[in-house]
C-alpha cells in the first residue's frame, strides 16, 4: 500500500512540472516569461502591435499571449514542444519564424512554469476552453 501512494506522489510530483507549490510556479514563470519572452511579447502579453501580418522579412510577428491571441488555442503539449524546439521545428515544411527554440536555455520546469504564468493570465472562459484540450 506504502509503495501504491509512493507512485501516486511520484506521478503527480512529476505532472505538476515538479513544483512544491502554485505560487511557487507562477513565481518561477513570471521571472522567465520576464527575462526571455516579454521582449518580444510584451510585458503584459500584449504581443507585438501588428501580429497577424506578415513583417519585411515573410514572419509573423510575436503573437499575443492574453486572450486576444490564439495562444489559448493550444494543447499544453504543444506549448510545451514550441517553446522547446522553435515555431519552425514544430511546424516543419519550411516554415519560417523568428520564434527561437529555448530547449537549450530553459530547463523542462522553467518552461511548464512559464506556461502556467501565461495561463494564468487569461480569463476563465479561455483557460476552461484550453484545459479541456
Amino acid at each position: 500500500m506504502a509503495g501504491v501512494a509512493f507512485l501516486v506522489a511520484a506521478a503527480l510530483y512529476l505532472l505538476s512540472g515538479g513544483f512544491s507549490s502554485k505560487s511557487e510556479t507562477l513565481a518561477l514563470g513570471q521571472e522567465v516569461y520576464a527575462a526571455d519572452c516579454a521582449a518580444c511579447h510584451g510585458a503584459d502579453l500584449e504581443g507585438q502591435a501588428t501580429w497577424q501580418t506578415p513583417g519585411e522579412n515573410g514572419r509573423l510577428p510575436a503573437p499575443p499571449h492574453d486572450a486576444s491571441g490564439h495562444t489559448w488555442h493550444h494543447s499544453d503539449e504543444l506549448l510545451f514542444l514550441i517553446v522547446k524546439e522553435g515555431t519552425a521545428a514544430v511546424v516543419g515544411n519550411g516554415y519560417e519564424s523568428d520564434m527561437p527554440a529555448f530547449g537549450a536555455t530553459l530547463s523542462d520546469r522553467d518552461i511548464h512554469a512559464v506556461l502556467e504564468f501565461i495561463k494564468s493570465r487569461w480569463p476563465e472562459d479561455e483557460r476552461l476552453y484550453q484545459e479541456d484540450m
